[in-house]
């Protein structure tokens, strides 16, 4: 490829492991967020152009999430300039069960430049990096019951990268999950026996949830969280998928054996 790759979210959960795959695979890579030159804001569109010229293929992870007010007109806005400087290829970081982030999914789809999906269950390292972290031993969440397939986030990035590089996936949404459905009482588990430290989740009511959330966040976050959690954990998600095996050949990594690399370097 004679023009580089850009990164939206360089730094986030999955950029700052797609750009260190790029570079290794011999690809002339653009980290983009709100600290590069040029840099990016999600909330600076003006800056867009200059960002994305000369750019060949594109990574995108919106933030705050693509089901959040304003997405969809982030995205729109995003292609046009895209189109603009002639990107190639769009590869979009996207969630799963989400309705509005399957409207934002369409736009990309069907504008004309070739584009992958890779639509994500929850990241595995939430519970490691982000913001399932335990405080105090404890994971509150207000997901009862309800089993999910934590996806590895360096499978994602595996999935993003061949969709970056190889051809053959273009219109593609590979919906990637775990190979297996746990309960949040179940990753609690898992993460105790990792770290031999004690590790238990609390099943919150979404009230109870959002109150702790505006102790911590501004009340737009805690809006959009809350209202995430009330879409996702009806028992839409309870079921794994082939997305990763259909992108790669191969299965996705186990939570155990996620935590188990994680722990220790954690420590």
């Amino acid at each position: 490829m004679s023009r580089p790759t850009a990164v939206i979210g360089s730094t986030g959960k999955t950029g700052r492991r797609i750009v260190p795959r790029l570079l290794e695979a011999g690809v002339e890579v653009r980290p983009l967020g709100r600290s590069t030159e040029p840099s990016f804001d999600w909330e600076q569109p003006d800056a867009w152009p200059a960002a994305l010229a000369g750019v060949g293929r594109l990574y995108a992870a919106f933030v705050p999430d693509l089901a959040g007010p304003g997405a969809q007109e982030a995205i729109a806005r995003l292609l046009e300039v895209a189109a603009d400087a002639g990107v190639e290829r769009i590869v979009l970081l996207s969630g799963r069960g989400e309705a509005g982030a399957q409207r934002c999914e369409r736009l990309v789809l069907e504008s004309g430049i070739p584009a992958v999906v890779v639509r994500a269950s929850w990241f595995a390292q939430n519970f490691t990096e982000g913001m399932l972290r335990p405080v105090d031993g404890v994971i509150a969440l207000p997901a009862g019951t309800r089993r999910e397939p934590f996806i590895d986030v360096d499978d994602i990035a595996d999935v993003a990268v061949a969709a970056l590089l190889e051809d053959g996936h273009e219109g593609r949404v590979y919906e990637v999950t775990g190979p297996e459905l746990l309960s949040f009482s179940d990753a609690a588990d898992l993460l105790a026996a990792s770290t031999g430290e004690e590790v238990h989740y609390v099943a919150l009511e979404l009230d109870d949830f959002h109150a702790m959330l505006e102790a911590e966040l501004d009340a737009a976050a805690a809006d959009l969280l809350t209202e995430l959690c009330r879409e996702v954990f009806d028992g839409r998600n309870e079921s794994v998928t082939t997305g990763v095996r259909e992108a790669l050949g191969r299965d996705p990594r186990p939570l155990r054996e996620v935590f188990a690399q994680a722990v220790p370097a954690s420590r």
